[in-house]
């Protein structure tokens, strides 16, 4: 199948034509089909006030040309030859995908999906805008300043969106979102208490007269003897995070939010809104990891919490002090931090040197070990993974889950678990991506993202992300997403899991594929 798209201006961007439109015509009856195989053009055209995506046959397309105020030929919408690929400029929204089967068709019986053409970043080095980013600090608590970027203050009536990073980065993870959604929507990224730029401003602890010889330990915080006033029952954990998240949007944004997490940050993004549900209007999980935490929380387990008796908080205890110092050598030496990113990143062509030189400052930052123990010690938050989404499925909060597919450490089937627990949660599946899949694929994750939030603003009329029908989102289907990076083409497949998904129907598919092709290798001589 074929999808023209074009917005009101009479020009659309071209790419990958298999059909060739007559050279000299102007009318309908010129348009060349294949008779093979009965085949489909779809025209879609972009609403500009509110970005709804509305499909209509080729018939139907023309005869608005020819039949509307004046009669427009095809020529007017590109002159399109020779079923040569063609750019031209014009509107932003206007994009032609190109594929061999309908929208919404399945991939599982070998065939190429519908390939779709959709906007690559800002480019700033050609003159296109970009958000610019505000780092600002909000005074939390005392001695805890909450570090945090936001873009797209001056879109007042535009919906605030709110994002939430995987353990060991901060807000600067999301630098793609911001300057690209910031541009229609207001948009924040916060760092959590003890990761990022939100780590103590000073010791949390302090040395006694006997361990005053510490041998220079006194330059790391918090491997103190005693405990400073500011710090009592300070620990880093699920619990704190979303009490910052709570205070954050009720202090610093003043309203309900789009809510966006990563790894961690997905966990906490879940957590909020099941405990908050009134100030979430949405959720977007981003390879979410279902735990964090070793201990059992005191307040959930308070008989099976007693018998550890250190859980995260200052000062550290000297036995933890010393295992702490083995590791943070190792877990901070910028080959070790070079090694994990080389693993969460599929694409290794994926430019990496900001996101590692941030980490590695974080890591030179005399509280980033101490901080790193009471988080790797905390208790368990309140609820469980599977709690929090069953709160916030009877709250009716909307779940989007947009996941790498070639993830180590959060595997798809945690997402596919969520999607059998929440059927009516949206499930898109980027492959390649691994577990940032905002920050190795940030074009289709701010597509998917922008989509969403536009189908839920407008309450259901405008169609959500790659779908014809803003009703239908039963089938399963898988597309292949086209952008521009660095004047390079690049693609990305981005399959979509319906409310009639199952995990079982998934698997016995996969068997039948893999018997299907081990019985064709036999059978070809």
């Amino acid at each position: 199948m074929e999808i023209l798209t074009s917005s009101t201006a009479s020009c659309c961007h071209v790419v990958n034509l298999r059909w060739k439109l007559a050279e000299n015509g102007s009318n309908s009856s010129q348009l060349k089909l294949p008779t093979s195989r009965e085949r489909k053009i779809l025209f879609a055209r972009t609403n500009q006030r509110n970005g709804s995506l509305r499909f209509s046959s080729v018939d139907k397309f023309l005869k608005k040309l020819n039949h509307g105020k004046g009669s427009r030929s095809l020529d007017s919408f590109g002159g399109l030859k020779n079923g040569n690929s063609k750019v031209f400029s014009g509107n932003s929204s206007s994009y032609v995908v190109g594929g061999e089967d309908d929208v919404g068709s399945i991939t599982e019986n070998g065939e190429s999906p519908t390939k779709v053409l959709i906007p690559g970043l800002p480019d700033e080095s050609n003159g296109e805008y970009s958000a610019p980013i505000s780092s600002c600090f909000w005074k939390w608590k005392p001695k805890l300043n909450v570090h945090y970027e936001k873009a797209g203050c001056e879109n007042v009536n535009s919906p605030p969106v709110l994002f939430l990073p995987g353990f060991g980065v901060g807000s600067f993870h999301y630098e793609k979102q911001l300057k690209d959604l910031g541009r229609d929507y207001r948009v924040w990224a916060i760092d959590f208490l003890g990761q990022g730029m939100s780590l103590p401003v000073e010791n949390p602890t302090l040395f006694s007269k006997d361990g005053a010889a510490s041998g220079g330990k006194d330059s790391i915080w918090g491997f103190g003897d005693e405990i400073e006033p500011w710090a009592n029952d300070l620990v880093f954990s699920m619990d704190l995070w979303q009490d910052q998240v709570h205070n954050f949007i009720e202090e610093v944004i003043g309203e309900p939010v789009y809510i966006v997490g990563n790894s961690l940050g997905g966990f906490v993004a879940l957590y909020f809104a099941a405990r908050y549900p009134h100030l979430v209007k949405g959720v977007t999980l981003l390879n979410a990891t279902p735990f964090w935490g070793f201990l059992p929380n005191p307040i959930r387990s308070p008989r099976l919490a007693r018998i550890f008796p250190w859980s995260g908080t200052f000062p550290l205890p000297a036995n933890v002090r010393k295992l702490i110092a083995f590791f943070w050598q190792k877990i901070s030496d910028p080959k070790s931090i070079a090694e994990i990113l080389k693993q969460v990143y599929t694409d290794h062509s994926t430019n990496i040197d900001k996101v590692f030189s941030r980490i590695l400052e974080i890591t030179q930052h005399p509280a980033a070990a101490a901080s790193f123990a009471s988080i790797m010690f905390a208790p368990q938050g309140q609820l469980s993974f599977r709690e929090t989404l069953a709160r916030c499925k009877m709250s009716d909060i909307p779940i989007c889950l947009v996941y790498g597919k070639e993830d180590p450490w959060v595997k798809p089937v945690w997402g596919l678990q969520v999607k059998q627990q929440v059927p009516e949660a949206l499930y898109y599946e980027i492959s390649p991506a691994g577990h940032c899949p905002h920050d190795e694929v940030p074009e289709a994750v701010n597509y998917l993202l922008r989509g969403w939030i536009k189908n839920l603003e407008s309450h259901g009329s405008v169609a959500l992300p790659l779908h014809e029908d803003a009703e239908v989102v039963e089938n399963s289907f898988a597309m292949d997403l086209e952008f521009v990076r660095e004047g390079s083409r690049k693609s990305v497949i981005v399959r979509f899991f319906g409310s009639r998904f199952s995990i079982w129907n998934s698997f016995s598919s996969y068997i039948k594929s893999q018997f299907k092709e081990t019985t064709s290798r036999i059978l070809t001589p």
